[in-house]
């Protein structure tokens, strides 16, 4: 079984990313581009987060009238301004963000995250690409066994192993590496190690950028500053 440690690894810098978060689908381009812009390795890892343990949970149809609530007036508001605010910055990016209808369980699609991650290396971008777009667009259901086997399949991996990670070494690994996160001070998404110091919210990047670059001048200031 492979194991992670939260924040350790042999690449320059760790990301922790959810499929179902807005600011990681926001933060996940301009991250790439560290790649090509320091030459590094990305070691690239799922974080499930328990959202209805911090702010509750609800469904909407298909109107967007809502069907089911265990929400309290201040959680309502903060995911509201949580969802103005990530659509506010995908429109700098024309990027189209719709709000999901429910919160949605990840554990699936982020198992076939670490399958792709350590039998198909090339392909977890391509797979990370198609996953976010797909997913914030409502046209993907990552709880759906067929359609992450759909998925991996579009983006080229073969997966005759792949239920036999789900139910075994996989889930265990995922299960695992989920319980030493909060443990580890790593509590969302995203999130960046680099050099043993940890950031989170890609407003971080710049720093995380003035680090690799070797801290010359300056420190930035935390701020958002565009996609570029």
């Amino acid at each position: 079984m492979s194991t992670y440690d939260p924040r350790r690894s042999d690449a320059r810098l760790i990301v922790y990313l959810d499929v179902k978060s807005p600011y990681a689908y926001l933060a996940k381009d301009p991250t790439k581009q560290l790649i090509r812009d320091f030459n590094i390795e990305i070691d690239w890892r799922p974080l499930t987060l328990n959202i209805p343990s911090f702010l509750g949970s609800a469904r909407v149809d298909d109107r967007g009238e809502v069907v089911e609530s265990k929400r309290s007036p201040r959680q309502w508001n903060s995911v509201r301004y949580a969802y103005m605010d990530a659509k506010r910055y995908a429109r700098i990016n024309d990027i189209k963000i719709y709000g999901p209808r429910k919160i949605w369980d990840t554990r699936l699609i982020h198992i076939a995250f670490l399958y792709v991650k350590e039998h198909f290396s090339d392909q977890l971008l391509p797979f990370l690409d198609h996953v976010y777009e797909r997913f914030w667009l409502r046209d993907l259901d990552i709880e759906s066994l067929d359609v992450v086997h759909g998925v991996l399949a579009h983006v080229g991996v073969l997966d005759d192993g792949f239920d036999n990670y789900v139910d075994g070494v996989g889930g265990q690994t995922h299960d695992l590496l989920q319980d030493e996160l909060h443990p580890a001070g790593i509590f969302g998404v995203p999130s960046y190690v680099v050099d043993d110091e940890l950031f989170f919210g890609r407003e971080n990047l710049p720093y995380v950028r003035w680090i690799l670059g070797g801290r010359v001048g300056p420190p930035p200031d935390i701020a958002y500053q565009g996609f570029t």
